[in-house]
């Protein structure tokens, strides 16, 4: 199949054409089959939130859930005293589909709410599969279905708002550690203190985590219950909607992370066995559950399941104006392995059969939906095994997302700190490693996430510094190891960000250096909230070194932002020296140095550069940032004539550049006479 781009762009993929093909022409058929032909669109399939769940009309209240197992069902609830009342009693009108009218004066706004669900051999309360609100009892510690009417809903002031993507600028987030308070915080307090700091920072996207609900908090969001509903813990939907109108008022995109890769076991508050049966939602047998995560795998073969998962996709993209998701997940729904125990040498390991067709038809059809809803939506794979073609659009054979998580970096620099003396940092292996990745597909970089903080894990500034971010952060402390941290600390976000084709993430107070893991309350820490926080005093006191960080982020991405279309521009490397500890490589006007030796500076350090003026914009040396300020960066820099590279039109710009430290030159354009 020819026209099919992902294999012309990459000749090593000739070999599995026909696998390529099968599963690009799999998923045209399943679209055919949800579409009817293409009698409606993606985007009219996946309205399900429409039909099911609990509804406002005119003259009442309809509810309809999907159960095709049970024998009868009742809705209880503040309504009824929570007894099977006759008069709350579902009508099975086919298709196991269950539909009840309720008068309008029997429920009310608040009320709270759950379905008692009988089959053959058994019965349970259950919380509707497609409600959209769901809170939990904090003396009882019960979840249940919420009756969500407010008098006055959420209007949006911003109607079309249109992301920013030249870089991409993710600030990765989490509502409930975003506040310095050992509690659990809200999207209103989020919306008043940390988006500012957000803005004033230079991100231009927020990626939230947690928001679908989740019965367990230290889960960090990623065991979902209900996957219609915004967690409660964090406050009201008109609270969230609020959150992201005033993101996007400050031009900042807001990108949720969507958990579709499995869902949580529990049975009385999740999809575990709904209607009575293992499978009404996920697979039988071996593949049900998870075999790292404790959780059950969707079954994506299902029309019913996709009609769910694309509705849910759907969704939040119309109801809350998110501007797109990053799914979670993705190499557990790749493989029937779950990508556990695969080594992935070789392209064959993409195509050896091993691979679920339903759920990359999943993705495909998801992506798909997504744009078709939001032209200008965002979409991130995160996705370990490198599976070719996940960032590359449906019709050139790809999956169809926009973006890639560049998950081999992080790993790189914690490799580097754990195991290489500084001695032995080569700048070939961090060029490599920060560069290598497929043409045709745009990447997310980042030097840490979330999955880095974590406890258990530590942070690079942790890894870095230690026990002496406990004693020496006092700015006028001067201390080895710290001074050694904060540079390289720099240094590794600089490379990072600047080596971008697509975008940069960075998560909550990860830019500062914020000190020790996330543990989240939990019964072996007594249920402290006191490492689920973010202290936000740290950065904001300027006698703690802190600030010298997020001052250098700031600027970091003011220098990257400097120049249109950066992501873009074409990244030349003009110099490396595994002996030196040097490189240096040129975006457009902006020239990129680095010197990772320990204790070598160079005076009079030479790198072939295009001829012309330079002005430093940016040195992580200097004393604003917390280094020891050796340079002169007010000197403008001339580079110098050797006819050897006439024809390159290159010329020897020298520089001084001391030992770990990063720079940034700009070329100064001539003044027209």
């Amino acid at each position: 199949m020819e026209f099919l781009n992902l294999i012309k762009n990459d000749s090593w993929l000739a070999p599995f054409e026909k696998v390529i093909a099968g599963r690009h022409q799999y998923t045209i058929e399943k679209e055919n089959v949800l579409t009817n032909s293409g009698s409606h669109s993606l985007a009219s399939f996946a309205t399900g939130y429409l039909y099911f769940g609990l509804h406002k009309v005119s003259d009442g209240w309809i509810f309809r859930e999907w159960a095709p197992n049970a024998t009868c069902i009742y809705l209880i609830g503040t309504c009824n005293g929570w007894q099977k009342d006759p008069a709350y009693k579902l009508n099975n009108i086919g298709s196991g589909v269950w539909e009840i009218f309720i008068p309008e004066h029997a429920l009310h706004h608040g009320d709270l709410y759950k379905l008692w669900i009988e089959w053959n051999g058994g019965a349970g309360e259950r919380i509707p599969a497609w409600c959209r609100r769901v809170v939990q009892d904090t003396e009882s510690k019960i979840f249940s279905a919420q009756v969500w009417n407010p008098s006055v809903p959420y209007v949006f002031k911003n109607k079309k708002f249109v992301p920013s993507k030249t870089p991409l600028l993710i600030y990765e987030c989490h509502i409930g550690m975003s506040t310095s308070k050992e509690t659990v915080g809200s999207y209103t307090e989020f919306r008043e203190n940390v988006l500012p700091r957000i803005y004033k920072a230079g991100y231009n996207a927020i990626q939230i985590m947690a928001i679908q609900e989740h019965p367990y908090y230290g889960s960090f969001g990623y065991h979902v219950s209900s996957f219609f509903a915004a967690s409660s813990r964090f406050g009201t939907p008109e609270e969230l909607k609020e959150l992201i109108d005033t993101a996007h008022s400050y031009g900042i995109a807001v990108i949720m992370d969507i958990v579709h890769s499995h869902a949580v076991k529990n049975e009385t508050e999740g999809l575990g066995r709904f209607d009575g049966t293992t499978h009404q939602y996920f697979h039988e047998g071996d593949r049900r559950e998870h075999p790292a995560w404790d959780s059950l795998c969707f079954d994506y073969g299902k029309n019913e399941v996709l009609h769910f998962l694309l509705s849910n996709c759907k969704f939040w993209l119309d109801e809350y104006k998110f501007d797109g998701f990053r799914f979670d997940g993705v190499t557990s729904m790749l493989y029937y392995s779950h990508g556990l125990g695969e080594a992935f040498s070789s392209y064959a390991d993409y195509y050896n059969g091993n691979q679920d067709r339903d759920a990359i038809a999943y993705l495909t059809l998801a992506n798909r939906l997504i744009h078709e809803v939001n032209p200008h939506a965002i979409t991130i794979a995160e996705e370990v095994s490198g599976m070719p073609g996940l960032a590359v659009l449906p019709e050139d054979g790809g999956y169809g997302f926009d973006y890639r998580m560049a998950m081999n970096i992080p790993d790189f620099w914690i490799k580097m700190i754990k195991e290489k003396k500084d001695e032995d940092w080569h700048p070939s292996a961090i060029w490599w490693e920060t560069t290598n990745r497929r043409k045709d597909e745009k990447t997310i970089s980042y030097a840490e996430s979330h999955d880095q903080a974590l406890v258990g894990d530590k942070t690079i500034i942790f890894r870095l510094i230690d026990a002496a971010m406990y004693w020496h952060m006092q700015v006028n402390d001067h201390n080895m190891v710290v001074e050694r941290g904060i540079a390289l600390h720099k240094m590794i976000r600089l490379v990072t960000a600047s080596t971008i084709n697509g975008g940069y993430l960075n998560f909550m107070g990860n830019e500062f250096g914020h000190p020790e893991w996330i543990d989240f309350p939990r019964e072996g820490n007594g249920w402290s909230h006191k490492y689920a926080r973010r202290q936000w005093n740290l950065v904001d006191n300027m006698d703690l070194k802190y600030h010298y960080l997020g001052d250098f982020d700031k600027e970091m991405l003011a220098a990257i932002t400097s120049i249109k279309n950066f992501e873009k521009t074409p990244l030349e490397k003009l110099w490396d020296s595994d002996a030196d500890q040097t490189l240096a490589y040129k975006r457009k006007d902006l020239i990129f140095v680095f010197n990772f030796s320990p204790t070598r500076s160079y005076s009079d350090y030479g790198i072939l550069a295009p001829k012309g003026e330079y002005e430093v914009i940016l040195n992580s040396d200097s004393l604003k940032f917390g280094g020891f300020g050796l340079t002169d960066d007010s000197i403008r820099h001339f580079t110098h004539f050797d006819p050897l590279y006439k024809k390159e039109k290159k010329e020897w710009l020298k520089l001084y550049i001391p030992a770990r430290t990063a720079m940034v030159l700009r070329k100064v354009k001539p003044v027209k006479s």
